[in-house]
């Protein structure tokens, strides 16, 4: 008989915060949560935050009124994140400690780590870049560089972060003026083993990042085939060698300027690929410009937390007899347990889950620093 510590109400309020506690790239961005109930796949609508240019008074002519009326972005509710686990070592429990450690604690690490990992994927929407692909961040001068990328965009200075795969997070907290009181004025870097805050951007470290594998096997040479007006969002390349394929989250560089495929391309022929859609929106460019592809790379991220947004929404109780469920919410993230009943082999099944969607609001306010 199941113990009477374990109830889906002891569960879900134990979970919730140790799930919070272990997610990363959601506490940093945007984060939109309603009450309503919902399902996979819904489609929601979101407030962008709201962007305003301050002006210089002019005396003459007054001030020049900005509209304050709210933009709103579609989020699908695409992800359910879940464990499911049988009922044994949840019923043979004998206190909430031992719940925590046999079920609660791992499965609340293991949904934060597909819910991190789900978010930094918006790395594919970001165009603008520092670093070098395939060198890990290891200077100073690596952040400092995401700090003039971000200053550049015009991205605001406060609540900036940035999040680094265990790599570059290893060479970083080596640095001596991080580690060194004398030169830091602090020794979290190795109390902690965190960067903390460094040129005004809260660094942290997470599993969840991305490496970015190039859809182009090889590539010489390459320049625009055909001149681009202004506005266009899609052009051609050619190249004395071009074979693969473009792929979403591939970064062209064009006269300085950097640019995201948000599509994956045809496959090159001819050592030509026609119609490659890519953003921010172009500006003209004269036939057979070179082009730089970025290489394949780890993709670290620096960004405004209104740069990305994480929406979620309490999921539905579901339906059937002998299936009981409760759900809970905190801080804009919200948990549902359910408990069910497995006839085939006359078990009870306990499965954590949350729904939510990711949504790259203004990529100009993040950068990926290359690894």
């Amino acid at each position: 008989m199941a113990n009477t510590f374990v109830t889906l109400k002891t569960i879900a309020r134990q979970a919730l915060p140790c799930l919070i506690d272990n997610l990363v790239f959601p506490n940093l961005c945007h984060r939109d949560f309603s009450e309503e109930l919902h399902d996979v796949g819904d489609t929601v609508r979101v407030r962008r935050p709201t962007v305003f240019t301050a002006q210089e008074f002019d005396a003459e002519a007054g001030v020049d009124f900005q509209d304050m009326n709210e933009d709103a972005i579609d989020v699908v509710l695409d992800h359910i994140a879940t464990v499911d686990a049988r009922a044994s070592a949840i019923e043979t429990a004998t206190g909430v400690a031992d719940l925590n450690r046999v079920f609660i604690e791992p499965a609340a690490a293991a949904l934060a780590e597909k819910i991190n990992r789900d978010g930094l994927a918006l790395y594919a929407d970001v165009p603008y870049t520092v670093g070098a692909a395939g060198t890990t961040p290891s200077q100073l001068s690596d952040l400092s560089e995401v700090r003039r990328a971000l200053n550049v965009n015009r991205a605001p200075v406060v609540g900036r972060v940035a999040v680094w795969d265990p790599e570059a997070d290893t060479k970083l907290t080596q640095l001596p003026a991080l580690v060194n009181a004398e030169k830091s004025g602090s020794v979290a870097a190795l109390r902690e083993g965190s960067l903390g805050r460094v040129y005004g951007i809260d660094h942290y470290m997470s599993q969840g990042v991305w490496r970015h594998t190039c859809g182009l096997t090889a590539s010489t040479d390459v320049k625009v085939n055909g001149a681009v007006s202004a506005g266009a969002t899609s052009l051609s390349i050619d190249g004395t060698t071009l074979t693969g394929k473009l792929v979403r989250g591939d970064v062209l560089k064009i006269a300085g300027a950097s640019y995201a495929v948000t599509e994956d391309s045809a496959e090159a022929a001819g050592n030509a690929i026609s119609g490659v859609k890519v953003y921010p929106a172009l500006p003209d460019i004269a036939d057979d410009a070179d082009v730089t592809v970025v290489a394949s790379h780890t993709a670290n991220l620096a960004f405004h937390p209104m740069a990305f947004a994480y929406v979620t929404r309490p999921l539905l109780n579901p339906d059937g007899q002998g299936v009981m469920s409760y759900v809970t919410s905190y801080n804009g993230i919200s948990l549902r347990v359910t408990k069910g009943y497995d006839q085939k082999y006359k078990r009870s099944i306990y499965s954590m889950d949350v729904l939510y969607g990711f949504k790259t609001v203004y990529p100009e306010l993040a950068v990926r620093a290359l690894g």
